[in-house]
C-alpha cells in the first residue's frame, strides 16, 4: 500500500533548465508556496528528485 507525498514550491522555476519546469508543472505545481498530493510511487519520486533543490516534501 503506497502512501502519499505532500510536495510544496519552494522555489522559482525562473532560471531554471526548462525540463525543470516541465517537472514542475508535471508534478501539480502552478506557482510558489503551491503544495499538492502525489502518490508515492518511483515514478513521482524521480521527479521529485529532479527538482529536489526547488521543492520540499512530506511523507504521509
Amino acid at each position: 500500500m503506497a502512501g502519499k507525498l505532500r510536495i510544496t514550491q519552494t522555489k522559482s522555476g525562473i532560471g531554471s533548465p526548462a525540463d525543470q519546469k516541465r517537472t514542475i508543472r508535471a508534478l501539480g505545481l502552478k506557482r510558489m508556496n503551491h503544495t499538492v498530493e502525489q502518490d508515492d510511487n518511483p515514478v513521482i519520486r524521480g521527479m521529485v528528485f529532479k527538482v529536489k533543490h526547488l521543492v520540499k516534501v512530506e511523507e504521509l
